[in-house]
């Protein structure tokens, strides 16, 4: 299988050289349409005073102009998907070489409130949500937020076989994100989808057939007055006629239509992503479950988007004056646009949301499958039921690189708790957020950063940062005692991994050790399973009292006047700390 870089470097490659052919293509045409141009001024100028002529040389010359403009588009759209495309390859080489703090960070999704992602950095700078987020959408981005947060241990194994299955369409995968990048959507899904279910009708339901009679009707005077049958007049009469009836809906219409421009976008774009995934072949059950969704009997969804943004691109042409006038006077054009809306807004305003959340869905899905294409070395854990929640060889955390990454074996049973000392710096905080990201990730079926992962689906709740609130009136304390709260309160209906980092932090050594040995009795004996970091060796000693409470630690070791750490997971206490020691290396003392 080819490497991710491989494949990156070559698709850059390949869309570079495709893009180097569109510059030629589109300055071809812009010549051609010059030509085309200058050709009808000199016809003009030469048989000027032979009418016929002239008319002829106009009708072909706007002809071959609409013609070359229309294909001169489609090189323009095509030169954008592509250059899109160049960017997407740029940004996965840049990623792979660990260069992403340029991207989103999500800095809008920090919650300090959330069961865990605030602890263990999912989202903000350098986070795990920068590093794997290539989502397009709004609604596809916060899809992947939810897959992010929502701590579902259901149906992993289903989960692991979709992002199995689209992790091997990397060319799919990126094509449905260059055309969902294309247009920028100012108004959110949500909001256009709300409108669109809330609406109710404004128009009379004799309007469904009143301007296709108009324009029949005005036909009719028009062959009758080429015939010389009625006179001029009747086709003036006629005009003010069809003006005057628009004009008695016209501020409903304006109303409408003020509403309708702000869906324009965001059809435009989803159409074209339902396309994509209407004609992708899947055989995973939940991408076969969401490509049924948007399935209906009659005609395909991306059909009737495709027919609603058509809609709605026409309506766009009231702008145009001359459009307006002739098309209002003669067809009454605004009052049959509003109807065909307002019946496509009745007939799919059930189906439109459903729609687009698949959309949000596979935009979601690609990033979690992206992450799984650039990480072929990972595995993807195996899901078991036994006695051990974990049983990992040479676990690490993706976000820190081959070469910088020290991993560790690491294995706990269920309801067993690890008691984790160690020195300053000496990996603790970095391995428990470790164990917290592999747990994260195993949920959402994504492939995890070791040799091997046998796992026993778990839900994860963590405490290891905890704040004072100035606004809230809650010292530092408090919010930690309100946080440990939290965790007891839900241990009580789940079981939970627990993963805790120097409890109590906010009071005096002699209470928090006695505090921390209660708290930490209770948990155990609550049947939980988790991990608890500290410098207080006094908590150790609940190894002697409780069989289901084992000691760990991190070392450190001070070698010709300099600090060393290994960053290994072993059993036992530490009985190195070398506080002290950076004190007086740091001539802080």
């Amino acid at each position: 299988m080819q490497q991710p870089l491989e494949f990156y470097t070559a698709e850059k490659e390949h869309f570079e050289q495709e893009q180097k052919s569109l510059r030629k293509q589109l300055a071809l045409s812009s010549s051609l349409r010059l030509l085309v141009f200058l050709t009808a001024v000199a016809g003009i100028y030469f048989f000027f005073g032979d009418a016929r002529m002239m008319i002829y040389i106009v009708v072909i010359a706007t002809i071959l102009f609409i013609y070359l403009l229309n294909k001169h588009s489609k090189l323009q759209y095509k030169s954008d998907l592509n250059k899109a495309l160049i960017e997407i390859n740029k940004t996965e080489i840049n990623v792979l070489n660990r260069d992403y703090f340029s991207l989103n960070g999500g800095i809008e999704f920090i919650n300090p409130a959330h069961p865990f992602s605030y602890d263990i950095d999912l989202f903000g700078k350098g986070s795990f949500f920068q590093y794997t987020n290539r989502t397009v959408t709004n609604e596809g981005r916060q899809e992947f937020v939810d897959l992010l947060t929502k701590n579902d241990i259901l149906n992993i194994v289903n989960k692991q076989q979709s992002i199995q299955e689209l992790s091997k369409k990397p060319k799919w995968r990126q094509q449905f994100s260059a055309l969902a990048s294309l247009v920028k959507v100012e108004h959110p899904a949500k909001e256009i989808v709300n409108w669109i279910q809330n609406y109710k009708s404004v128009f009379p339901k004799f309007l469904s057939f009143l301007p296709m009679l108009f324009s029949i009707i005005t036909l009719v005077f028009i062959v009758l007055i080429a015939m010389q049958m009625i006179a001029d007049q009747i086709l003036l009469l006629w005009i003010f006629v069809g003006l005057g009836i628009s004009g008695v809906y016209y501020n409903k219409a304006n109303e409408l239509y003020k509403e309708a421009s702000n869906a324009k976008d965001t059809f435009k774009q989803y159409h074209k992503l339902l396309g994509e995934i209407e004609t992708a072949s899947f055989e995973s059950q939940i991408l076969k479950e969401k490509q049924q969704e948007i399935q209906t009997e009659s005609q395909k969804a991306s059909v009737i988007f495709d027919k609603f943004s058509k809609i709605l691109d026409a309506f766009d042409q009231r702008n145009n004056l001359i459009i307006a006038f002739f098309g209002n006077a003669f067809l009454l054009r605004d009052l049959k646009l509003a109807h065909n809306l307002e019946k496509w807004m009745d007939s799919y305003k059930t189906k439109v949301s459903d729609w687009i959340n698949v959309i949000a869905f596979f935009d979601a899905q690609n990033s979690l499958s992206n992450f799984a294409f650039n990480h072929p070395n990972y595995v993807f854990p195996e899901i078991v039921q036994h006695k051990n929640v974990i049983a990992a060889k040479n676990l690490g955390h993706p976000l820190l690189k081959d070469l910088q990454r020290v991993d560790n074996d690491f294995t706990i049973e269920n309801q067993q708790f690890f008691i984790v000392t160690g020195a300053n710096m000496a990996g603790k905080s970095t391995f428990l957020r470790t164990v917290s990201l592999s747990i994260v990730m195993g949920n959402m079926g994504l492939p995890v950063c070791a040799d091997e992962f046998k796992y026993s689906p778990i839900k994860l709740i963590t405490s290891m940062r905890t704040s004072d609130s100035l606004a809230g009136n809650e010292s530092y304390f408090f919010s930690e005692l309100k946080r440990l709260k939290f965790i007891v309160d839900e241990i009580k209906n789940e079981d939970y991994f627990i993963i805790l980092d120097e409890i109590l932090k906010g009071t005096n050594s002699t209470d928090k050790a006695i505090g921390s040995k209660k708290f930490v009795q209770k948990l155990v004996s609550s049947k939980s399973t988790g991990i608890i970091a500290t410098h207080d060796l006094s908590l150790c000693e609940i190894e002697k009292e409780m069989p289901e409470v084992q000691n760990y630690y991190f070392d450190a070791e001070i070698i010709d006047d300099e600090l060393f750490f290994d960053y290994k997971l072993k059993e036992g206490i530490c009985k190195n700390m070398n506080a002290s020691f950076l004190l007086k290396k740091m001539e802080i003392i």
